[in-house]
């Protein structure tokens, strides 16, 4: 199947052009990689890359029309079909540009959305970027129909973008609150699920930038076998896999979706249901790809997601991925200024015990350590402590069992008869 070639336009806009220093030329170079990757992504091959600087955006044509010619001239003679803007362009501007060089033109929120309707597998998940999609396209809605629809198929006509042209706007707008009620309803029986199983497990969200090995560290820890691809937004739908370690309570682990800069407002608000396991975890690991060189800003990224979606503030630890591509000389840098991170490589299985020890401590830190004395006539409390309490030490003395627990905080009362007097004292 004949991919499509792509435009890549990028645009620095600056009142006051000033020569740029050597991070800002990084900066503009890390967003033409990830935009390519992006296109990849999406199915289509990279035919030509242009980067403009102007003052302001033009409100006709978002770019200034003095270039648009060059731009035309460019399209017919590399044969390419898809025009892609790395900026958000306004729904006027992306119908002037399609008439004036009578091809498709998206923006990167487009982009994105094309690639989360292709891999959406899960009924939630489709339902999601659906809505997405719609809340999108509602405002490109011309009197004649969606303008894409008369330029073909392909990126940006998938999912509602294939609606015909008879659509209107008052078809869309119900389709989207029949949407809404549907993935609400999906959303009361997630709360519901996660009620039953909350009193029982501690929670760990695995979030991070696209990318960047959480599906492949899900499956190293929990020995699972998880969709992996080298590839951005390979996987979109939560996956929770249970992590055995010698703890309790019972450890869930969740992959989330990934993260990335510039994520469309309509997708964090479409997904905020598969969202709320971040929300409801006890625990994030925030997985960074540390061969990434601008992984720092990648972080930056990530936190800003999570402040939009209110949990920032939430334990968490930082966990660089992928030390394997990196040389000594800058994990050693990396040990120094990040001293409370872990280091790892997902799929080399190296430092896979450190992140278990760490969590570990966090959750006997999480619960609470009590010392108890259970007579040997009452068997049942003695199975319900070797059932449900991590038992740190135990001696057997002439008047009954001595127990050195850590217990989740809710188990308190129900030992409290039996803990040594001066450990009523601590804990009352």
């Amino acid at each position: 199947m004949t991919k499509e070639k792509a435009l890549l336009i990028f645009i620095e806009f600056k009142g006051n052009i000033k020569k740029e220093d050597k991070s800002e030329r990084r900066e503009h170079s890390n967003n033409i990689e990830e935009l390519a990757s992006l296109i990849i992504s999406a199915g289509a091959e990279i035919g030509k890359i242009l980067r403009y600087r102007q003052e302001k955006p033009n409100p006709k044509y978002f770019i200034s029309s003095g270039r648009l010619d060059n731009i035309k001239s460019i399209l017919e003679e590399e044969d390419i079909e898809l025009v892609v803007f790395d900026d958000e362009i306004t729904p006027t501007q992306q119908r002037n540009l399609n008439g004036k060089l009578n091809r498709k033109v998206l923006d990167r929120t487009a982009l994105i959305l094309d690639i989360f309707a292709q891999r959406a597998n899960s009924k939630e998940g489709k339902l999601q970027v659906e809505l997405a999609q719609l809340d999108y396209l509602l405002p490109r809605l011309t009197g004649k129909g969606i303008e894409l629809s008369r330029l073909g198929g392909g990126i940006g006509t998938r999912g509602p973008g294939e609606t015909k042209l008879e659509v209107d706007r008052r078809k869309i707008r119900n389709r989207i609150i029949s949407l809404r009620k549907k993935i609400d309803k999906i959303s009361v029986q997630r709360v519901t699920q996660r009620k039953s199983r909350k009193n029982n497990i501690f929670q760990i969200a695995l979030v991070g930038y696209t990318n960047s090995g959480k599906s492949t560290l899900l499956n190293s820890l929990t020995k699972s076998e998880v969709y992996v691809k080298n590839m951005l937004f390979s996987t979109l739908d939560s996956t929770t896999r249970k992590f055995n370690l010698d703890a309790r309570p019972e450890v869930l682990i969740t992959d989330t979706v990934g993260f990335i800069d510039k994520l469309p407002h309509q997708l964090i608000a479409a997904f905020k249901s598969t969202l709320e396991e971040v929300r409801i975890s006890d625990l994030m690991l925030i997985v960074v790809d540390v061969s990434n060189n601008n992984f720092e800003s990648d972080i930056l990224s990530v936190k800003k997601v999570l402040e939009e979606i209110d949990v920032w503030g939430k334990p968490f630890f930082i966990v660089f991925n992928k030390i394997d591509k990196i040389s000594p000389e800058l994990l050693k840098r990396l040990h120094f200024k990040y001293r409370n991170a872990l280091f790892v490589s997902a799929l080399k299985g190296i430092g896979l015990e450190e992140i278990k020890l760490k969590i570990k401590k966090i959750i006997e830190k999480h619960n609470m350590n009590i010392k108890i004395r259970i007579p040997y006539s009452n068997q049942k409390i003695v199975s319900f402590i070797y059932d449900k309490c991590q038992v740190l030490d135990r001696k057997d003395s002439e008047n009954g069992i001595l127990f050195d627990l850590n217990i989740e905080p809710k188990y308190k009362d129900q030992l409290l008869p039996f803990i040594y007097n001066k450990e009523k004292l601590k804990i009352s």
